[in-house]
This record gives C-alpha cells, sequence and structure tokens, in this order.
C-alpha cells in the first residue's frame, strides 16, 4: 500500500513537468529548468507519503553515518566512468580529446593561452568539486523518493536482489517520458537505447541499494547519483570526440557502462549478507 502511494503520487506529481517538457521538446533551457523541478517529485512524492502513513520524516535516513561509504560513493562513478571512457578512446569508437571543447572551457577560464592538458585539469578540478556539488542540489530529490522512502520500504519483504530491481524498473519507467518526449536521448535508434536503458537502472541500482541499506543513510546514494551525473555528463563525455559508433558504447545509454555496471551488481549481490545484517 505504502509503495503504491509514493509511486500514484510520484507520477501525478511527475505529470506536471511531464506536459511541459512534451509541450516544449527539452528538459529546459538556460532560465527554466524543467528535469530539475521533475527530479524533485519523487523526494515530494515521499515526503507527502510519509505525512499521509503518518510516519516520522526521520525513516527516510537523514543521518549522515559514516563518511566512508560517502567517500566510495564518490569515487565509484569516476572509477566505472574513467574505465568505460578509456576502452571507448583506446578501442576507437571514440577519440581523446574534443579540442573545440577544450578550447571553449580555456577562453571560458580566462587565463590567457595555456597547454591542453593543464585546461582539462583545471576542468576537471572545478567538474569534480563544485560540478558535483551543485548537481546534489537536484539529484537530492530523486534520491529522498527513491533510496529514501522506496529501497527502505521494498527491503522489508525482499532481499538485496529484488528491492533492487523492482525499484530499478521503477526508476527507468519514470524516466520514459523525458525519453520520449523531450531531448534527454542519444543519437541512437529508441529500439536499441531505450531497452539499454531499462536493463541498466535495475542493473545499477545493485550499487545504489546496497550503499543505502548498509550505511542506513541517503546521503551515499545522493554523492553517488551526483558523481555520476556530473561525471559523466560533463567531464567524460564532452572531452569524447564523438564518431558514428560512439553512442551505442559511450555515455549513459551505451554498452560500456551497461558491461560494468552488470560486474558491480555481480561484487554487491556476492555482499548481499552484510546488507541482510545491516538490516537485521
Amino acid at each position: 500500500r505504502s509503495v503504491l502511494i509514493f509511486v500514484g503520487l510520484t507520477a501525478a506529481f511527475s505529470s506536471i513537468f511531464y506536459f511541459f517538457i512534451a509541450k516544449s521538446g527539452h528538459a529546459g533551457g538556460s532560465l527554466v529548468n524543467y528535469v530539475g523541478s521533475l527530479m524533485w517529485c519523487p523526494g515530494l512524492a515521499a515526503l507527502v507519503t510519509c505525512k499521509y502513513l503518518g510516519r516520522n520524516l526521520s525513516t527516510l535516513g537523514w543521518n549522515w553515518g559514516k563518511t566512508r561509504y560517502q567517500v566510495a560513493c564518490y569515487l565509484i562513478p569516476l572509477a566505472y566512468g574513467a574505465a568505460s571512457y578509456a576502452f571507448v578512446w583506446l578501442s576507437g569508437f571514440g577519440r581523446f580529446y574534443n579540442k573545440p571543447f577544450v578550447e571553449l572551457v580555456s577562453k571560458d577560464l580566462g587565463l590567457g593561452p595555456m597547454p591542453a592538458w593543464l585546461t582539462i585539469s583545471l576542468y576537471f578540478l572545478f567538474t569534480a568539486t563544485i560540478g558535483v556539488i551543485t548537481s546534489a542540489a537536484t539529484v537530492l530529490g530523486e534520491e529522498i523518493g527513491w533510496r529514501g522512502f522506496l529501497v527502505p520500504e521494498l527491503a522489508k519483504q525482499h532481499g538485496l536482489a529484488a528491492t533492487a530491481i523492482i525499484s530499478g524498473v521503477i526508476w527507468a519507467f519514470w524516466h520514459y517520458p523525458l525519453l520520449l518526449l523531450g531531448d534527454y536521448h542519444p543519437e541512437t535508434p529508441v529500439w536499441f537505447y531505450l531497452p539499454l536503458f531499462t536493463l541498466l537502472l535495475p542493473v545499477i541500482s545493485f550499487v545504489w541499494t546496497w550503499m543505502r541499506l548498509k550505511s542506513g543513510s541517503l546521503w551515499p546514494c545522493v554523492v553517488l547519483h551526483a558523481a555520476h551525473n556530473t561525471f559523466i555528463q560533463r567531464f567524460f563525455d564532452p572531452m569524447t570526440v564523438y564518431n558514428q559508433r560512439t553512442p551505442y558504447v559511450a555515455g549513459e545509454f551505451g554498452v560500456a557502462i551497461g558491461v560494468i555496471a552488470t560486474f558491480m551488481a555481480a561484487y554487491f549481490w556476492n555482499r548481499r549478507g552484510e546488507v541482510e545484517a545491516a538490516k537485521a
């Protein structure tokens, strides 16, 4: 009942911004951020659900917990992002680095002429710090809903695998209007990226679910989500020179991260006993 209420409220709140995205054809502009507002709908739904059911908001996992989980969740997306894009660059599915983008960054820095390696290093430094912090403000809305409320609620009746898969499927379906009606999608055909994305989120949810249940806090998942969005979308992807094959392998809709996510899911599933002990 609680899961159905939460999912229903999430769909109701999200439909407002689905309409704006469908009507405009994009996720927002420089002044209006439709997708940022959409990302807060699961969080709002979780808060309203707790209020309706008479639950204390502390059940959403606000406690910070042990910092080692936040550190791990910061490094994990950096590691799998670097591994997947290194494969893309070395295999010829794409090239490093995107010279026009680096020149744009150098101009934006306003520090005068400098070698490309220094520009890239400075850009990474700003992206890996301020970029992740900025991203956390929007992903927090999603994480309050998906991992703050939904995952612990499912974990009351299910083990790690079922909790990760069910929450991941709901998470994937929530993205569908954004993928199909807006501009948040790659240049590959819909028959390729949609099934791949639908499989990726339940698989990669093993990492999110394990961290949430093991730490007892939603903050590791906030860091994980923010680091993923920042490193993939704002650093590795724009640094890559695309060709016709690149979208099939690189990025959030590519095969490379899907393969790595499968290995990560197996790793955390093998450690499911730690989560069961933490729940007990």
